[in-house]
């Protein structure tokens, strides 16, 4: 299994986790929604890299980038790290696996 699809299956269940966790805590729709919808594309993108559609890690890297961007605004809004600045560092790590392994599918000439 390469990194890719470790990456978007792990990641997609964090996003999705987390999402039950803020409707939890903080009866947030939102955040189930959210983190419902992103959690089970990052999961599908997995799928989709195993059975042999490269796509799929397209898919997971612009769903992580989305989210990213997404955290940060959150962060910069609360101030507060949890859960912000953890869904931003778990999605930086997640993006740059992502890249990484874009650039080792797809090399460029």
């Amino acid at each position: 299994m390469s990194l890719g699809i470790i990456t978007a299956i792990v990641y997609g269940v964090i996003t999705l986790v987390g999402g039950i966790i803020g409707y939890n805590k903080a009866n947030s729709k939102a955040s189930l929604i959210s983190g419902g919808v992103s959690g089970v594309l990052l999961i599908a993108a997995g799928i989709l890299q195993i059975v042999g559609q490269d796509w799929g890690l397209v898919l997971a890297t612009i769903i992580a980038g989305v989210l990213v961007i997404v955290f940060i605004a959150r962060l910069v809004k609360t101030q507060k790290f949890m859960p912000a600045g953890m869904m931003i560092l778990s999605g930086l790590t997640a993006l740059g696996l992502f890249l990484y392994q874009l650039t080792t599918t797809f090399p460029t000439a």
